[in-house]
């Protein structure tokens, strides 16, 4: 199957030319455009009914993924402004990524919940991360430029939750605050994970909560400003 990543690292879109008997798998409304001699199948996350629930509740993933089959063109693309990777899951043990991270899979990858409780959930980005296990390939996208780290046993890195994309199941990580309760509050840092190799660790360069802050700084004074002539 051979595929595209084009306009990184910004605006980056998956195009995916699909011979006859390809196939691959997308998270619901990721599509942008594909030749109509492509097959479109809608069919519920195949976790069971209670699966499925928790993933949308929980997982902040679609109840239905679209399968795609060849022959044909089709272009997917998922963050507002971000990169997409191809991980070749046969390379990896299993991947732990973060909730709005799944783009597209191909071959038998599963989607479930990793759940280790407070002492371990990942915050940030909500207390649930996305493991994926299985064989095939795996696009992930991320919220600007994607920054990869590859550590060595016992090699760590502290990542901050909202950069927070990915991991690779090999690594053992916990998390914490930054620092003290002071720095914790006051740094604008929040929580941290400290995670080990070895693995891979994927990072995004920007911050969904920072993007939000930014805008809000525009938005508030026009607001304040329809309110009070509202009034």
């Amino acid at each position: 199957m051979k595929y595209e990543i084009k306009y990184r690292p910004s605006y980056s879109l998956l195009t995916v030319d699909l011979d006859q008997g390809d196939k691959i798998t997308a998270e619901a409304g990721s599509m942008t455009y594909m030749d109509p001699s492509v097959d479109v199948k809608t069919t519920m996350r195949e976790r069971g009914f209670f699966g499925t629930l928790a993933l949308k509740l929980i997982g902040g993933q679609s109840f239905f993924v679209n399968h795609y089959s060849g022959p044909g063109k089709i272009a997917f693309v998922s963050a507002p402004v971000g990169d997409i990777e191809k991980l070749d899951m046969a390379e990896r043990r299993g991947m732990i990524i973060q909730k709005s991270s799944y783009v597209a899979s191909t071959g038998d990858l599963d989607l479930d919940i990793k759940w280790e409780g407070f002492t371990k959930g990942l915050f940030g980005q909500g207390l649930f991360m996305i493991k994926v296990h299985g064989t095939g390939d795996l696009f992930i996208n991320t919220f600007g430029a994607i920054d990869k780290h590859v550590l060595e046993p016992g090699e760590s890195l502290v990542v901050d939750n909202f950069h927070l994309v990915g991991f690779t199941e090999s690594c053992s990580y916990r998390v914490t605050g930054f620092g003290g309760l002071k720095e914790t509050i006051l740094s604008g840092e929040g929580f941290v994970t400290h995670i080990t190799g070895p693995g891979e660790v994927y990072i995004q360069t920007k911050n969904m909560r920072e993007f939000v802050d930014w805008l809000w700084t525009l938005l508030e004074p026009r607001i304040r400003t329809f309110q009070i002539r509202a009034r």
